[in-house]
């Protein structure tokens, strides 16, 4: 009789377990994925208003990569404390209040008259979205063990691609067709891309649940399968390396982890804020709809690859090179643009660094979940961020510094290689096992 009840139950187990993590799918990381193309559109779509506003306001290539830049600044001071707030007020809340805050400015962005004033509203625009990506990471570590969080934080980067791949050709027909009430169509553009934050962030308030004790969406007996192998998870960390918030900020396989998010902020927004115009100096006479279309390739093919290496990197718990190989794919790709002058071949060249920097994003980002749990995951993660935002800031700037002096964009793709192969080299010297740590004895979480 025993042996019957023992089977019935091994069978009923991983039914438990496919019917909550595909619930959780559908209701928490498919929203997510939705709000992070809402602020990843948010945040490029000053490449492409680049196209019409810089004549308009005679802003020079430096101008625009600060500009560009200087949101990272703002984003960055405030990704900690936004986390660690996030952490204890709930995400709900939170995340809507970013949300809302971020898409008015977003909107008021298009009203300003000068670059020192597009400074400040950057900036501010930084400030009211800072510590949304690195909230949406933590959040995730609430509801995904480790052996889905490749998959489940690349599904939710995937937003990156996708919000380039929606909004590259909607921002191109905007410009060629939106010229309203007297306004210019760039105005438009970042005016328009700014309502549907604010509409989800009432979305996320009324829609989203803090955890998985919240979520009616789920019975009683997944609520308690979900919270059991995530404290289970949690028990385990803190046993084997357990870190407490503060010393999450100095420890040194954190601080090894923002090296390699750095690397990877510098080369992710080097692509994301001047591929645009990259593509237009070599797609002379065509349109901004055109240029929007071209925009697309990279981006599809990047998503592509995206999926495939979350997914194998997941089935095989492995994250070192699977981060690696892409990076180093995409960093080669770089360096060889120079050598090139047509079309196609830069289309191409640009696909393999969509490859590089959005193939590494899956595996990377589940690292410092392998170590960091509660607050410890809180501020760690948000430290990690903070510097790949920083990276956010020098990559784009550099960019236009190195514009400035040449007279064209080809030694910002090499810059964005230069990252990626550093980025490559940084991930292998990571240990292969999350036990191997880095920097100083551990201490209790709170």
């Amino acid at each position: 009789m025993t042996e019957p009840l023992m089977a019935a139950s091994s069978l009923e187990a991983p039914t438990l377990e496919a019917r909550t993590i595909f619930k959780v799918k559908v209701r928490i990381l498919s929203f997510v994925w939705l709000l992070y193309i809402v602020a990843f559109l948010d945040r490029i779509n000053i490449g492409f208003a680049a196209l019409t506003m810089n004549k308009e306001l005679g802003i020079s290539t430096q101008q625009f990569g600060f500009l560009a830049g200087i949101f990272f600044v703002g984003y960055a001071i405030c990704e900690i404390p936004s986390n660690l707030l996030l952490h204890k007020l709930g995400a709900r809340i939170w995340l809507a209040r970013i949300l809302v805050t971020w898409g008015i400015l977003a909107g008021l962005t298009g009203l300003v008259h000068n670059a020192h004033q597009l400074y400040i509203a950057r900036f501010l625009l930084g400030l009211a979205e800072g510590g949304y990506f690195p909230g949406i990471l933590l959040y995730l570590t609430y509801w995904f063990r480790q052996r889905e969080q490749a998959q489940a934080v690349s599904l939710f980067i995937t937003g990156i691609p996708v919000a380039s791949i929606v909004g590259a050709p909607l921002s191109g027909f905007i410009l060629d067709h939106v010229h309203l009430l007297g306004l210019a169509s760039w105005r438009w553009l970042l005016i328009l891309e700014g309502i549907p934050a604010v509409v989800c962030g009432v979305l996320t308030y009324f829609w989203l649940p803090s955890g998985p004790a919240e979520a009616k969406f789920l019975t009683q007996e997944e609520k308690d399968w979900i919270t059991g192998k995530i404290k289970a998870e949690e028990e385990a960390k803190r046993k084997t390396h357990s870190v407490s918030a503060v010393r999450a900020l100095v420890h040194g396989r954190v601080w090894h982890l923002a090296a390699v998010a750095f690397a990877l902020g510098t080369s992710v927004y080097t692509a994301n804020f001047w591929m645009p115009q990259i593509i237009k100096a070599e797609a002379v006479g065509y349109s901004n709809t055109m240029v929007g279309w071209l925009v697309m390739i990279p981006n599809l093919v990047g998503l592509a690859l995206m999926i495939v290496i979350s997914r194998s990197s997941d089935r095989r718990l492995e994250r070192r090179w699977h981060g690696a190989v892409p990076a180093m794919v995409g960093g080669i790709a770089c360096l060889s643009f120079a050598a090139f002058h047509s079309l196609v071949a830069s289309i191409a060249l640009l696909s393999l660094l969509a490859v590089g920097i959005y193939g590494v994003s899956g595996p990377f980002w589940t690292l410092p979940g392998q170590f960091l749990s509660g607050f410890s995951a809180a501020s760690g993660i948000a430290l990690v961020s903070s510097i790949a935002n920083l990276g956010g800031f020098v990559g784009p700037y550099a960019v236009g510094l190195i514009a400035r002096r040449t007279g064209n964009l080809r030694g910002g793709v090499t810059l964005a290689g230069i990252a990626l192969l550093m980025l490559a080299g940084l991930l292998l010297l990571l240990p292969k096992s999350p036990r191997g740590r880095m920097g100083g004895p551990a201490t209790a979480d709170p």
